[in-house]
């Protein structure tokens, strides 16, 4: 099922590897991990069984301030987040918000930050594929 906005890609790597292999590479580029949520342990916590399901917030400042500078709405959505999860299947992925669905969601024209969206989308999807893929 297909989501506006929602790039999902499959993983070679089990759900913990993946985390680990996006944490790295979020650091690798120079960005920020701000927070990881263990969802599948919070539920765990509450008595309730999920599957391998993990967040990653991350984000760098001199790429994001451009988007809030010219809709401060663009904070809620900033900084990024990545979600790895694995489903009924066994199947692992990784899922995260397009850049430039986030910019188009907030009416900014391709036109107003152009670089910093590119960037971002760019960044986004280097350290997604390295996180994902066997070399």
């Amino acid at each position: 099922m297909a989501t506006a906005g929602l790039t999902t890609i499959p993983s070679s790597f089990g759900p913990k590897d993946t985390a680990d292999r996006l944490e790295a590479e979020i650091k690798a580029k120079g960005m920020t991990v701000f927070a990881r949520i263990d969802h599948a342990s919070g539920a765990a916590e509450a008595g309730l069984p999920l599957r391998p399901t993990e967040l990653l917030i991350f984000g760098n400042a001199k790429a994001g301030t451009p988007l809030m500078q010219a809709s401060q709405a663009t904070g809620i959505d900033l900084p990024l987040k990545a979600l790895v999860f694995e489903d009924a299947a066994s199947n692992v992925w990784l899922a995260y918000n397009d850049p430039r669905w986030i910019a188009q969601r907030h009416g900014l024209a391709a036109a107003d930050i152009p670089a910093a969206v590119d960037a971002m989308a760019a960044a986004l999807h280097a350290v997604a594929a390295k996180a994902t893929k066997t070399p």
